[in-house]
């Protein structure tokens, strides 16, 4: 068997495979409400569906990622291979909540080997273009969401909610989950019957123990580590809450998601260049600058056009953030290896899953509290008692359970208010999501609810972001001292792997 390599053909293959990463995020966000509604999940539990791709992302880079070396790159490939194919397969033939979450979950470790895969590949393939390369493999994140988000958005459009093929009840979404095995195959085609190099860490002959030392041991790369759980904080936290905040204000959210993934990923592809010739650290403290002046902006627009303008700014600010981060630990910690690469995988998605969206959906429940018209959602709590004996009638164990628990909530709330002559901060809203969810679409309860909701879940969403925002700051300062220091020291340097 011929031993050549193809970097064209692995570089293709690692951008299909990772669109088939990014779709999962889109198509997750886009199935929960049917999930919810199909298996009668509680919220709990499909946010604990949602979760595992967050949490699940990282502890599968950080298992297999500094192992690149030692099981091989077209093997943590081949196993993501594995990975997705049963993850969906779980999924769409779930016929319950642990087939949905594990499903999930062994997406999620797909989605890590391919990221603890193809960054260390990608950085080997292309040893004098790191960061320009790096940015334009990540082009297909952001352009596989577009992608998943359009195909989500087409589906919805068309109202196609169930298919009989054969007398077999198909689901919108499961047509959904199954179209994330369209890139699946194709990376697997194109890539995983290839000659992969080593990687260039490997190559160099760092050893294993070397590489781990180098990585902890650089003040430099611990620095980059901590902004990494920053720069990710900016990017992806405010993304996973734009769609749900803006479409409480009226604004269709998924397409404004859509637009800033789409603008990103062709920032990223038609910028190469150009990128190549400008200093990393100089781009990352311009990126912070725009990002926080963006989201800050996007946390007043409410009109289409000062949204518009907001997202976009935001939009070019974050474009670079993620693989120019990448680029550089790749480029000034090169003994770091795969190892480093995965650490600052590990660092964005922990800092994003465990700790940015629960804050930020905190803040949002505190201040958007502040908007009930407090008489207007008494009366929607007292009208429970009323409505709701009919409404559960004739409904699912599982529904009449948690009915008896929206009306005995509803009881406490109404006594909290008689004593205290105030609303109880997150129950109050809690409440009225379940009012909404329960009882039927078109009852005046659920329009009333609705109606106390979007004003709160708009602003205090638009303070999240605010708060998300001031990161940036931060940013600035730390950015702008690593390029004062590259540029007072003759401008910015790739370190080169040496005995």
């Amino acid at each position: 068997m011929s031993q050549e390599i193809k970097p064209t053909k692995l570089f293709v293959g690692s951008c299909v495979a990772l669109i088939a990463t990014a779709m999962t995020f889109a198509v997750l966000s886009a199935i929960m409400n049917p999930l919810k509604q199909q298996f009668l999940l509680t919220n709990e539990q499909a946010g604990w569906i949602g979760g595992a791709g967050l949490w699940g992302f990282p502890i599968s880079i950080l298992i297999f990622g500094p192992l690149c070396s030692v099981l091989g790159i077209r093997f943590l490939l081949r196993l993501a291979f594995v990975f997705f194919i049963s993850g969906i397969s779980l999924m769409i033939f779930a016929q319950n909540f642990w087939m949905l979450f594990f499903g999930a979950l062994t997406i999620a470790f797909a989605n890590g080997l391919v990221e603890g895969a193809c960054n260390p590949l990608v950085a080997t393939l292309y040893p004098d273009r790191k960061t320009q390369k790096l940015n334009q493999f990540h082009v297909w994140f952001p352009g596989g969401i577009v992608i998943g988000g359009l195909l989500c958005y087409f589906l919805d459009q068309v109202d196609v909610t169930t298919l009989q093929i054969q007398g077999i009840t198909i689901h919108s979404w499961q047509i959904k989950v199954g179209s994330i095995l369209l890139p699946t195959f194709a990376y697997a085609v194109i890539m995983l019957m290839e000659n992969f190099p080593e990687t260039e860490r490997a190559q160099s002959g760092v050893s294993f123990v070397e590489m781990i030392k180098e990585t902890l041991g650089r003040p430099l790369f611990i620095l980059l580590f901590i902004c990494m759980m920053m720069t990710a904080s900016v990017e992806l936290g405010p993304n996973r809450w734009i769609p749900a905040v803006l479409e409480s204000g009226g604004i269709p959210g998924m397409l404004v998601l859509v637009w800033t993934s789409l603008l990103m990923a062709l920032l990223r592809q038609f910028s190469g260049p150009v990128v190549n010739k400008l200093s990393p650290t100089g781009m990352l403290l311009g990126s912070a600058i725009l990002s926080g002046i963006g989201l800050y902006m996007l946390s007043y627009a409410n009109s289409y056009t000062s949204i518009f303008i907001a997202d976009t700014i935001f939009a070019v600010g974050v474009c670079y953030f993620w693989p120019t981060m990448l680029g550089v630990a790749a480029e000034r910690v090169p003994r770091g290896g795969e190892f480093a690469l995965a650490l600052l995988g590990v660092a964005g998605n922990v800092a994003v899953g465990l700790l940015t969206i629960p804050l930020m959906g905190r803040v949002a429940d505190y201040y958007g509290h502040e908007k009930f018209d407090t008489e207007k959602t008494i009366a929607v709590v007292q009208t429970v008692s009323q409505v709701f004996p009919e409404y559960i009638k004739n409904r699912p164990e599982s529904e009449q359970n948690a009915i008896n628990n929206l009306m005995k909530d509803a009881k406490e709330i109404e006594n909290y208010y008689v004593t205290n002559k105030k609303l109880p901060e997150v129950k109050t809203a809690n409440l009225l999501r379940a009012i909404h969810l329960l009882a039927p679409e078109n009852s005046e309860i659920a329009k009333a609810a609705q109606a106390l909701l979007n004003p709160a879940d708009l602003y205090g969403g638009r303070i999240a972001f605010r708060y998300v925002s001031a990161l940036c700051i931060i940013l600035v300062v730390v950015f702008g001292l690593i390029y004062g220091r590259d540029v007072m020291q003759g401008g910015y340097k790739a370190e080169k792997i040496t005995g």
